[in-house]
């Protein structure tokens, strides 16, 4: 049953955090109005998915004309390319645009081919720096994001800067160029200069129809796997968590589990810790970054920087750690990381291979 799909009206009262569902097949109340506080108002914008008492709704349309207005009336999506130069500083840049109100709704670490980068670039194919270009993006691992939020597209051009990193640190020594930006073309990344170029971008890499855009970049050799769990993502984000990491990310992606694919990955906890149930609903309760942490003691050194399952224990035991520092219980304990080194390779193969082959 839990592969069912039925269709509900959410009402959502910003006055007391309460809530509502109404069952449209059947035609009658599902919930009554009760106070749920985990849910905000920012969280309610077509597209996203979100968690009530455990249950996964998908928000698919807004439910009358005025609260189109009120929660998406300036909202945009625009796609955001993090260049191979600044990839390893993607935690500093996921600050930045946490920091300017913007929410990350997608992500993907992929290399482009020389083709895909020509491709994607191709109305500057007429200009000087074309190859240059072309050659540069196409060199090493970029991250794709997707950002959402009010205008997000000027937003995410004003945080980025001049397109000359030397003229941004001039004209505008805050913007993301001025601060790790090195010229003209290694100049941390690209932003959608219009609503129009921001859907063809977005669907150049993250297609709505068949396909999955670029490969990733999974190498499941000598790794581990991180799961940066829903309830973390957004305070990790903020807190710039990835320029912390002891290894190297050679992969990076976020998800929306279905509670199917939550339940299949925690089988191996069933009936073996009491904390299953809620780890499943946790783990798809709201979009998740999953990573490929590589090194040659991956397994080992990140569960040390994670520290103990449980955020007391870690308090006690590796104050600085992850767990110590944004867990919360067993279940909502920021992070999930693999428990031996072989797992580490299913784990990351269950991901980028299986869910998102």
């Amino acid at each position: 049953t839990a592969a069912l799909l039925r269709r509900y009206q959410l009402f959502y009262f910003p006055k007391d955090s309460s809530v509502e569902m109404f069952d449209v097949k059947n035609q009658r109340i599902f919930l009554r109005r009760t106070r749920y506080q985990e849910l905000r108002l920012e969280d309610l914008f077509v597209g996203n998915r979100v968690n009530v008492f455990s249950r996964q709704l998908n928000l698919i349309e807004y439910g009358d004309q005025y609260t189109a207005n009120k929660l998406g009336s300036k909202k945009e999506r625009t796609l955001a390319l993090i260049k191979p130069d600044v990839v390893t500083k993607i935690g500093d840049v996921l600050e930045l645009i946490h920091s300017s109100n913007l929410l990350v709704t997608k992500a993907k670490m992929t290399a482009l081919t020389g083709k895909q980068a020509a491709d994607f670039y191709v109305e500057h194919q007429s200009k000087p720096f074309f190859n240059n270009l072309v050659q540069f993006v196409s060199s090493g691992p970029v991250v794709a994001l997707e950002l959402m939020g009010d205008e997000a597209v000027s937003i995410w051009r004003r945080l980025l800067g001049p397109t000359d990193s030397s003229a941004a640190r001039k004209e505008a020594p805050r913007s993301v160029r001025a601060q790790f930006g090195t010229d003209a073309v290694k100049n941390v990344g690209h932003g959608s200069d219009s609503l129009a170029a921001a859907a063809r971008e977005l669907e150049f890499f993250f297609p709505s129809t068949v396909g999955h855009g670029p490969p990733n970049t999974a190498t499941c050799t000598e790794c581990t796997c991180c799961i940066v769990k829903p309830h973390a993502v957004l305070t990790l984000q903020s807190h710039g968590f990835l320029s912390t990491f002891p290894c190297d990310v050679s992969l990076l992606a976020q998800f929306n589990v279905d509670r199917p694919n939550a339940e299949e990955f925690y089988e191996v906890y069933r009936g073996v810790v009491n904390e299953y149930p809620g780890m499943v609903t946790e783990l798809c309760s709201g979009p998740c970054l999953v990573l490929e942490i590589h090194g040659a003691d991956a397994p080992r050194s990140f569960r040390a920087f994670c520290g103990p399952a449980d955020p007391e224990i870690s308090r006690r035991l590796r104050p600085t750690s992850l767990r110590a520092l944004y867990g919360k219980d067993r279940v909502k304990n920021a992070v999930h990381c693999s428990d031996l080194p072989e797992d580490g390779f299913l784990e990351v193969q269950y991901f980028f291979r299986i869910l998102d082959g």
